[in-house]
């Protein structure tokens, strides 16, 4: 009889460790499989409208340094500065929102044909050539300053944030300081008026102020826009 309590004693921790063992391993697994779930994947521009908008902004502010960097004048560094602190806060955009930080994208407004004007401070802005032919553009897209009143420009733009502060305003590579400007999301019929005080790589950049008024909830890109010379 002691014999037989013997071995079924060792039979019973032999399974009691077999059985720990066992879900251990369970545990185990599924610790790495939940820890794995819990890690965001990083998305690109391809992947969300909140990170191509993004990535648009933080290209057309790019953008306009390198042409700051190319064509300095007295405000160059200032303006420089301005737009790297921007980049910045674009970068902290693309982190809070699973982008993948950094991503830069120009958006389709950075081919339209430069047009010669005033960028802020007085300083003579020089026309650049555009990468379309200004004759290929359709009737009723005037380009620039010499769009009259009231007429529609820029025509296939998307529009964007610039990541500047301030009251609503815009920038743009086709319109002097001065010139007032109409925008409408036309996903949801919301129309803005802007003045535009300062040179971008875009048609029309918004600040924050102004693209939260026609913006769509948690987009950064406005893909069909009607953008309007008023003033």
């Amino acid at each position: 009889m002691s014999r037989r309590r013997t071995v079924s004693t060792k039979k019973k921790l032999a399974l009691l460790v077999s059985a720990a063992a066992v879900a251990g391993g369970g545990a185990f697994v599924m610790a790495n499989t939940s820890n794995a779930a819990q890690t965001p994947r990083t998305l690109s521009a391809a992947e969300s409208t909140v990170c191509q908008g993004l990535a648009t902004a933080l290209g057309n502010n790019q953008t306009f340094i390198d042409g700051q960097r190319a064509a300095p004048d007295a405000q160059s560094a200032a303006r420089i500065a301005n737009r790297e602190a921007v980049i910045a806060q674009i970068k902290v955009q693309q982190k809070a929102s699973g982008c993948a930080v950094g991503e830069s994208a120009q958006g389709s407004q950075a081919t339209q044909p430069a047009q010669g004007g005033q960028q802020a401070g007085g300083a003579q802005q020089t026309a650049q050539p555009s990468q379309t032919a200004s004759a290929a553009a359709p009737a009723g897209n005037a380009g620039g300053g010499a769009a009259a009143s009231g007429q529609q420009v820029c025509n296939g733009s998307t529009v964007t944030l610039s990541g500047e502060a301030g009251a609503p305003a815009a920038s743009s590579n086709q319109f002097p300081a001065g010139t007032k400007l109409k925008v409408t999301n036309l996903d949801n019929n919301k129309s803005t008026t802007v003045e535009v005080t300062s040179v971008s790589g875009s048609c029309a950049l918004l600040n924050n102020a102004a693209f939260e008024q026609v913006r769509e909830p948690g987009k950064f890109l406005i893909r069909r826009a009607l953008i309007e010379k008023v003033g």
